[in-house]
């Protein structure tokens, strides 16, 4: 049968031909949550925030042209592995970025490695990405668990906040920052008086709230993240709970949720973010151009995307090659500058990103002189505090 015949043939009876996996130009896919509890978080704005990076780039490597795809994974694993297995198998995409969510990052990150392929982690937290979970082909940027348990909970510690109680999102992120969290609580000679698990995208907190206000922990952790964190502290508003001497925490916040609440709402919170788009000049020139594509300051999640890809493709280009092992080798060799590594940042052996995050108090209504004035920043938390060494994280790839 003639190769023409026979394909028609195959394509007649429902099979599906695979394309090969080289196809012509560099192709990166941003896979996130884009209708969902993060979809503010990440969503669309790290989409952006990728395409900027390419721009900046020139729009080609190696002669070739630089290709965006993305999809939506809808906070579900299956789904997530399902898409990203097709755009590697089908589409030739060389590398997957973003991942909000840590039980999709995990699961996206054991497929990269089945497939020799680069994932670089932006939106998720969980702190096993870089440690027992770790690949030769997957890295770390923006923040984790650990850096936030360093930040907000070792300032309110240290500020006399020695009782805690957790509202834990209940999937792998929200177990991984309790348990970095309450580690470090409890090394510094505070206690942790229970937690309590929380379905993701729940809209009637008002149980697990009684809880934890009945515990008169001085602090409750909220150890969740985009809808999920903004509910709880509007419906704690609700029951008093500040009011009533609690503090709550805010383990894993972003501009974008301090956006959604407003500052009166949002006043006096801490937090640990790893960029601000009022810091400086670079900042601000960056963060500009950002919000007049998409009306939305950036996050350190959209400019940690648009380091992640930028950083992404210096490598390439290092490596004259999309070949993963050799673009690998180069992402670890190669220091990170840019706007959102401005003091310099290195990639370890096990891969993560280190650098440095800042330590930030959400301003009154009366202190805040302009749009977008939210934050005061407290603190500096040094990269090499935030994270753990390569040797002590509990990667393999590291013994």
């Amino acid at each position: 049968m003639r190769l023409g015949v026979l394909s028609a043939a195959i394509a007649a009876s429902g099979i599906l031909l695979a394309a090969p996996a080289s196809a012509e130009g560099v192709k990166i896919g941003v896979l996130n949550d884009q209708s969902g509890v993060y979809a503010d978080y990440g969503g669309k704005y790290s989409l952006e925030a990728a395409r900027m990076a390419v721009e900046d780039f020139g729009g080609t490597v190696l002669g070739e042209k630089i290709e965006i795809v993305s999809a939506d994974h809808q906070n579900k694993p299956d789904l997530a592995a399902s898409i990203a297995r097709r755009w590697y198998e089908v589409e030739g995409v060389d590398m997957i970025t973003e991942l909000t969510t840590s039980s999709v990052a995990l699961a996206i990150q054991e497929l990269s490695k089945e497939k020799k392929k680069i994932d670089i982690v932006v939106g998720a937290a969980t702190s096993r990405i870089t440690g027992d979970a770790c690949t030769p082909y997957g890295f770390h940027w923006a923040y984790d668990t650990h850096a936030l348990a360093v930040g907000t909970g070792g300032a309110l510690v240290e500020a006399g906040g020695d009782t805690w109680f957790f509202m834990t999102a209940d999937y792998a992120f929200g177990y991984a920052l309790e348990k970095d969290t309450g580690d470090l609580v409890k090394a510094k000679g505070g206690k942790v008086l229970g937690s309590v698990r929380i379905p993701l995208n729940s809209s009637d907190f008002s149980s697990f709230l009684l809880q934890a206000q009945s515990s008169k922990a001085k602090i409750i952790g909220l150890a969740n993240a985009g809808l999920d964190t903004t509910n709880s502290i509007k419906q704690a508003a609700e029951f008093g709970i500040v009011s009533g001497g609690q503090k709550l925490a805010g383990l894993l916040l972003t501009i974008s949720e301090v956006h959604g609440l407003g500052l009166q709402a949002a006043q006096g919170l801490v937090l640990t973010e790893g960029f601000y788009w009022d810091q400086n000049d670079k900042t601000r020139e960056f963060s500009q151009r950002f919000i007049k594509r998409t009306g939305h300051m950036p996050s350190m999640i959209h400019a940690g995307t648009y380091s992640a890809a930028l950083q992404y493709l210096k490598a390439v280009k290092a490596a004259g090659t999309r070949d993963s092992d050799a673009v690998a080798k180069k992402l670890k060799e190669l220091p990170v500058e840019d706007v959102f590594a401005q003091g310099g940042g290195k990639v370890l052996e096990n891969g993560r990103m280190v650098h440095d995050l800042y330590l930030f108090e959400v301003k009154k209504p009366s202190e805040s002189k302009k749009p977008w004035d939210y934050y005061k920043q407290i603190a500096v938390v040094p990269g090499d505090k935030a994270f753990p060494s390569a040797k002590d994280s509990g990667c393999p790839l590291t013994k």
